[in-house]
């Protein structure tokens, strides 16, 4: 089989999501560079591969996926490597429950609201930074609340809900306010700790 495509940028939080998934399994990849805010636009090829211009978008022996949900579920499920997901339909609804979470309540929040709206915008718009915080901060009250026992959020097993969180709450931390505030939850900034270190995070790291 052809190695695995992925379509985007490093410098997004859910093509490193895939990025990640693909690192943990051991699968080599290739990465199309995509850069959805080029001056001229998304280009006019990658809408097949993506019909709404956003990234990432994925292929495998012909097969294309995008939404990187289900990218990152059928990496785990085609490709051989450790599992990413519990066998046990709780633990895996509560996995499921949080990459929801994260996509509706978390990456606006903390990744824009706070993090790209304190680092690039002049000058930020601080009730809009504050607003960002606040529902940050319900989010890592209630990541707080799911986490099982245990080095990560579902406990011994590393999941796709750790390699989804990891990149959004990475982000969130470029900034003062995000680096306190995930302070003031200690299993959460435990667990974030531990993650950071790991050799599939700092491979993925934006250059520069």
């Amino acid at each position: 089989m052809s190695k695995p495509i992925v379509y985007g940028a490093d410098y997004s939080v859910y093509v490193r999501i895939v990025r990640l998934v693909l690192e943990e399994k051991g699968i080599d990849y290739e990465l199309v560079p995509v850069d959805i805010f080029a001056a001229d636009g998304v280009p006019g090829w990658y809408f097949d591969h993506h019909p709404f211009g956003r990234i990432p978008a994925f292929e495998h022996d012909g097969f294309r996926l995008h939404e990187t949900s289900a990218i990152a579920r059928y990496v785990d499920e085609a490709f051989d490597g450790p599992a990413l997901q519990p066998v046990e339909a709780r633990p895996r609804a509560t996995m499921n429950q949080i990459l929801g979470m994260l996509d509706a309540y978390a990456y606006r929040a903390m990744v824009w609201d706070v993090a790209v709206e304190r680092l690039e915008k002049e000058p930020p718009d601080e009730v809009l930074i504050a607003a960002g915080l606040s529902q940050a901060a319900t989010v890592l009250r209630v990541l707080t609340s799911l986490k099982a026992a245990g080095p990560w959020l579902l406990g011994d097993q590393l999941t796709l809900a750790d390699l989804h969180a990891a990149p959004v709450v990475g982000y969130f931390v470029k900034v003062a306010e995000g680096r306190n505030l995930l302070a003031e939850f200690a299993d959460i900034h435990n667990w974030w700790t531990r993650i950071a270190q790991r050799p599939s995070f700092s491979g993925t790291e934006k250059a520069g």
